[in-house]
This record gives structure tokens, sequence and C-alpha cells, in this order.
């Protein structure tokens, strides 16, 4: 058998570039908690977690143990076909953890599914055709939702025409504000520009829903004012539009509440959720109060592998664990402790614009070391390189690649946490003093 080493030498002829090309890369052999194990001998700190996936870290014991126990009574059987125990428990467990109301749901695989689902059950039961989207957000790339992602214009290039009907209104920045700095500002900027998209584009009366990330994931972690979730949510209310969160990353605790409308104390209309639902097993859901999904009719929408028995039962796990381990109190607390160690680099690293974040979910963006406040993807490349040597894996985001996502496993302890703090600190210290 062709060994790993000679295969990963030709990984870009093996695999398409879209998933060849990307950082960093690391050829490992297996993972465990919050630790990578690299064919290099190395153990590597992840605080990348799957891209907010695993949130209880890697292969945990509890979840493989229920995958592995429902791989000898069912791996697949078509929801409709048939029914299965698993899917139903995790549909009754859903609407203990969600915000009340949203309490029907449509199984899939996939964040981009969820997100598709939303707006499909949106237009289906409005019979309007206007989606409002937010400038920065991602929401996936099949052919439907990168109609609406905007954290990059790199993800559109060459599939134009895309989903018509799709309008995009600014996502509050209280860092890049036109208006000035602060989250009133912020508010207040975005606010007008929506409502100049009804006076100017169209009419609230043919848009079915707003689709928004409670907080900017691939576009920047940025973290929008509370005032401005609830306006939307009353401006919706004010013209019978739907609100749709996608809360693909923000999900499952990843705010420091099982969701980030828990956070925000705004509940949307339909809710999309994935990634750590079953802590690194393919799984999505659309969620909506059962007069809304109830109008979805039968054939309106389907899928083969939505709702996967192994999937579910992994989610069941999930949710026991992260109730046991109490880790929507862990993720609070150690998020506040990560914002005020990292918050104060802002003061004494020039190359460091902003700290900003809420649970473990925590963006450090990278600028000029000048008054321009401009993006500096450069530094931010430096330091990544330096934290993987160090032995602490990292990813960014941004329009510019410009921001340091840190994303840790969600029942980090506060020891391991520091140990991966000080990788990252040494390695923006480093950059300091490399260019000076």
């Amino acid at each position: 058998m062709e060994s790993f080493a000679s295969l990963f030498s030709r990984m870009k002829d093996l695999i398409a570039p879209p998933l060849a090309e990307d950082w960093p890369n690391l050829p490992v052999r297996k993972a465990e908690g919050p630790y990578f194990y690299g064919v290099d001998g190395r153990r590597y700190l992840d605080f990348v977690s799957g891209m907010a996936t695993v949130n209880l870290g890697h292969n945990h014991p509890k979840v493989v143990a229920a995958a592995k126990a429902q791989l000898d009574q069912l791996i697949h059987g078509p929801v409709g076909v048939v029914a299965y125990e698993p899917l139903l428990r995790l549909a009754e467990e859903l609407t203990k953890i969600l915000p009340s109301g949203l309490d029907m749901f449509f199984f899939a695989n996939s964040g981009a599914e969820a997100v598709e689902g939303a707006v499909k059950l949106a237009r289906y039961v409005t019979g309007r055709p206007g989606i409002i989207a937010f400038r920065g957000g991602f929401h996936g790339r099949t052919m439907g939702v990168v109609s609406l992602t905007t954290s990059k214009g790199k993800y559109r290039l060459h599939y134009e025409p895309l989903l018509p009907s799709v309008y995009f209104a600014p996502f509050p920045n209280p860092y890049r504000c036109p208006l000035g700095g602060g989250e009133e500002a912020a508010s207040e900027y975005a606010l007008q520009e929506l409502e100049a998209i009804f006076t100017y584009e169209i009419a609230p009366e043919e848009v079915a829903a707003m689709v928004v990330e409670p907080v900017l994931g691939e576009g920047g972690y940025i973290i929008p004012p509370r005032r401005w979730l609830k306006a939307l949510r009353e401006i919706c209310d004010a013209h019978d539009i739907l609100l749709i969160f996608d809360e693909v990353q923000t999900g499952f605790g990843r705010t420091g509440e099982w969701f980030a409308a828990q956070t925000f104390g705004v509940t949307p209309d339909i809710m999309a959720i994935a990634k750590g639902i079953a802590n690194g097993f393919p799984l999505s859901v659309v969620a909506a109060p059962k007069d809304l999904m109830r109008r979805w009719g039968p054939f309106s929408h389907g899928t083969t592998f939505g709702g996967n028995p192994v999937s579910c039962a992994a989610a069941l796990a999930t949710i026991e664990a992260m109730r046991e381990e109490e880790v929507l109190e862990n993720a609070r607390l150690q998020g506040a402790y990560v914002l005020e160690r990292l918050g104060r680099l802002v003061k004494e690293v020039p190359v460091v614009g902003d700290v900003r974040g809420v649970g473990l979910m925590i963006g450090i963006e990278l600028v000029q070391p000048n008054e321009t406040k401009a993006p500096n993807p450069e530094a931010a490349k430096r330091i990544l390189k330096r934290a993987l040597e160090g032995g602490l894996v990292l990813y960014p985001c941004g329009v510019a690649n410009h921001v340091i996502r840190v994303i840790p496993p969600l029942n980090i302890s506060r020891e391991i946490l520091d140990g991966g703090l000080s990788i990252l600190e040494r390695a923006v210290y480093e950059e300091v003093s490399n260019q000076a």
C-alpha cells in the first residue's frame, strides 16, 4: 500500500484545488481532545476546532461510543421511507434547547443545505421573491447560498448570474463604521442603509426574508450591536418579513449560550443549524415554528442523507455531554478571560487593531501600524506561521484574511487555554520585534 507521505506529496494531483490549497494542510495521523497528532511526531493544539464544529474536542468518547453503537443498528435509511428513533429523539431534544417556538425541523447534511432550505421555506410560504442579506456574510458556496455570500468577492467569481432578487445591506461594524466608531453609530448607519433598500430597491412587501449571521463568521468575527438585531426583528414584524438566523457557526454553545439568538435575546422565525450539532458528524437542521413549517408541503423539498441515523446519535450524545460538562458556562468564563488577556494587545502592539468576541468566538484584527486601520494580511500570515511552528493551529478570516480566529473547544481547560494563548502572544510580539 502506498505510504501516506507519498500520497501527501501528490495531494495537489489528486484533490481539486478548492480543497487541496488551503492553510495549513498539516499532515496528521489522529486527533484527540484539543490536539492534532502530526505525522512529524509533534502534537499540535487545535484552536480551529474543525471550523467551530468539534466543540467538544476531537473524538469525544461519549460521541464516539454513541456513533459506534448506532453503526451496529442502522447506518442509513432515507427519512420518510423509514423512521428511526435517533432522529425523533433528537427532534425532541432540540425543542428543549432552541428558543421557544422553533419546534419543527427539516434535517439535512451541511450548513449550506440548511441555509438553502431556510430560504426555500421562506419563499415558499410567503410567495415573495426578495431576500435581504448582509454585506460580509458567509452562508455557504452552493449556487443558492453563494448568492447570499459576500465575505469575499472571490467566492462569487465566475458564477454569475446568481440567485435573483437578493439585496445587500451593511452589517454594522463598530470598528470600521463610516459614521465613526462605536456601537451606536454602527447600528444607526446599518439601519439607515437598510431603509434605503426599501426606499430605492425593493418594497418591503416583496421581501420574503432577511438572512443574517448573528455574529459574522468568515466575514471577520464581527459582533453586531444588540440594538441592531432587535431592530431587525421589529422591522421584519412590521412588514411580515421572515427573519432567518444563520447559526451554522454560532450555534451549539459557541457564543456561550446554546444559540446566539439566546445570547442577544432575539428569536428568529427560521434558524439554520449545522457544524457543532454532532461534533464532527455531518448534520444540519432547518428549524421553524410548526405553523410555518406545516405550510411547506410534501415534495416541496427533500434529501437522501439528511438526518442520518449515525449523525443523529452523535448529536444526541453531543447535547448530553454539553450538559454534563457544563460547556456553556465554561465558554462564557473562558471567553471573557481570552478577551481580557488578548485585549491588552490592542494597547501594546501597533499591528493589533481590535480584539473582539463573544463566548469562545474571538477575532484578532491585524492592521497596518499607522492611523489608516488598513487590513494587514501579511502580518496575519506571519503570525499564523509562527504559531504553527510553536505548535498551535489557527485560521484566518475577514475580507483580506487579516483577522485571526480563536475558536478552541468549548470544554477547554484554563491550563491548556493558557498554553495556546502564550504561543499566540509570542507569535504576535515576534511580529513587532521583527518589523521594528
